[in-house]
C-alpha cells in the first residue's frame, strides 16, 4: 500500500468518524461542536436536516476558499463535503432507535462523540492531504491578518458559528464547552 492510499484511509477514516461524531453529540443533546452548532441553527431556519444544511453551507464556504487561497484545499476537503453531514444524520437516525428519553446512555453518547471528535480530528490532520472549508476561513483570516494569532481567528469564526446556532435553536451545552476550549488540546 502506498503512501498516498495511507492518507487517503487516514482522511476517509477521519471524516467518517467526524460525522459519525456528530450524530452522537446531536443525540445526546447535550451540546455540538461549534461548527456543527451553526449548521444545526441554520438547518433549523428551513426545517431541514443537518447533513442537507452541512452540504449547502461547506459548498458555500469552499466557494469561498477556492477564491481566496486554493492551498488549502485537498482529497479531505472533498472528503468532508460529501460525507460528513450524510453520515451524521444517518448516525442520528440509528441512534434515535436506541435512545429514547434521557438516560444514564446521554453522557456516555457525549464522551463518546467528544473521543471520536478528536481521534477523527486527529486522523484527516495527520493525513495532511487539505483540511475542511471551515477549517480554511480561520486559516486564510490568520494569513491576511497576521497581527494577531491563529487561535483568536478560531476563537472569532468559532464565536459567531455558536452565536447563530443559538439564536436560531442549536443546542448549546456542555459538549459545546468542552469542543470550545478543550479540543484543541485533546487533539
Amino acid at each position: 500500500m502506498t503512501r498516498l492510499t495511507k492518507k487517503r484511509i487516514m482522511a476517509i477514516s477521519g471524516t467518517t468518524l467526524c460525522g459519525c461524531s456528530v450524530g452522537i453529540l446531536q443525540d445526546s443533546a447535550l451540546g455540538l461542536d461549534l461548527f456543527s452548532c451553526f449548521v444545526t441553527g441554520i438547518a433549523n431556519i428551513f426545517g431541514s436536516s443537518y447533513g442537507t444544511f452541512y452540504l449547502i453551507v461547506t459548498s458555500i464556504l469552499l466557494l469561498i476558499v477556492i477564491f481566496l487561497k486554493r492551498s488549502y484545499l485537498g482529497y479531505t476537503t472533498l472528503a468532508n463535503l460529501l460525507l460528513t453531514g450524510i453520515i451524521a444524520d444517518y448516525t442520528l437516525t440509528f441512534l434515535n432507535g436506541f435512545v429514547k428519553a434521557p438516560t444514564y446512555l446521554i453522557l456516555l453518547l457525549l464522551l463518546l462523540g467528544l473521543g471520536l471528535m478528536c481521534l477523527a480530528a486527529s486522523l484527516y490532520f495527520t493525513a495532511a492531504l487539505g483540511v475542511s472549508a471551515y477549517d480554511a476561513i480561520a486559516l486564510i483570516s490568520a494569513d491576511k491578518y497576521r497581527s494577531l494569532p491563529f487561535k483568536y481567528h478560531r476563537v472569532i469564526t468559532d464565536g459567531f458559528c455558536v452565536t447563530i446556532g443559538l439564536i436560531f435553536g442549536a443546542t448549546v451545552g456542555i459538549g459545546t464547552l468542552i469542543t470550545a476550549f478543550f479540543m484543541g488540546p485533546m487533539i
